[in-house]
């Protein structure tokens, strides 16, 4: 058994779904304890077949029993205990995908789990509560759904060409630059932001900077890199900002960081 794995949407589909990862424990007998999962930037849609896992936000204990949820942004690491005989999917969505929906205001929902009921989600298939569903049926009706959404709406929104425009900065630009470029308030762009992320553009900014971060130190040794490096390759002000930053997020040092303990991705 792969306690963790990654699936991969279409190309049309990726607008709007990052990947879809699995936590399978369903055919272990012991429970898996302790492990840890970081704010990426993304919300997402989890599937909880089996018994039931248990996930620890900065906020609350959520007991996730067999049925659908709804992870908002996360802005600090997330514990998960996962019972045996239980599997989760996840759909991981990109920030802009639920701004496509604008009857949603998420502007104080993060660090949060919401449950859902089925006829919640978009899908035309029926997801089952089964070990036996198989990844390829749900990345049908995924890439089937959000490839029809990009079609209706070839356009970027607000929020999608904010997140684009930070991207093409590597995260290295000012809101007050942002307004420039899109010709807006910085106001309108905070408010707009917040309610279809819950987060603001300065917090969505420095947790792609972390995750960035991350993903460097974890190939620090190959690539012959320091700590040092890797805090101004990432512009923060020195090496002693990039441990505050970290630590506000992990609880421990760089130093202490042990990857073995977290859910990270794979590289594609």
């Amino acid at each position: 058994m792969t306690l963790y794995s990654e699936h991969y949407v279409s190309e049309k589909c990726e607008r709007f779904v990052n990947k879809i990862w699995c936590l399978d424990n369903s055919t272990g007998q012991t429970l898996i304890e302790n492990k840890l999962v970081l704010p990426n930037g993304c919300f997402n849609l989890a599937i909880v077949t089996g018994n039931f896992i248990e996930v620890h936000t900065s906020k609350k204990k959520y007991e996730m029993s067999e049925g659908f949820y709804f992870c908002s942004q996360m802005t600090n690491k997330v514990l998960v205990n996962i019972q045996p005989e239980t599997k989760v999917t996840i759909i991981q969505l990109h920030a802009w995908t639920l701004s496509m929906f604008p009857n949603y205001d998420l502007s104080n929902f993060s660090d949060s789990i919401l449950t859902l009921n089925q006829t919640d989600l978009p899908f035309d298939i029926k997801i089952e509560y089964d070990f036996r569903n198989s990844i390829s049926e749900l990345l049908q009706a995924v890439n089937s759904y959000f490839e029809e959404l990009a079609s209706l709406h070839p356009a970027k929104n607000l929020i999608e060409k904010i997140c684009e425009i930070i991207k093409l900065h590597e995260e290295e630009i000012t809101v007050s630059e942002i307004g420039k470029i899109l010709a807006l308030s910085q106001r309108l762009l905070q408010i707009k932001f917040k309610t279809a992320t819950g987060l603001t553009i300065k917090k969505y900014i420095q947790i792609l900077k972390f995750r960035k971060s991350v993903d460097q130190m974890l190939t620090m040794s190959q690539e012959k890199l320091s700590l040092t490096d890797v805090a101004l390759y990432n512009k923060y002000f020195d090496q002693s900002h990039f441990i505050k930053k970290f630590k506000d997020v992990t609880k421990t040092t760089p130093k202490m960081f042990n990857s073995s303990l977290y859910f990270l991705s794979q590289k594609r």
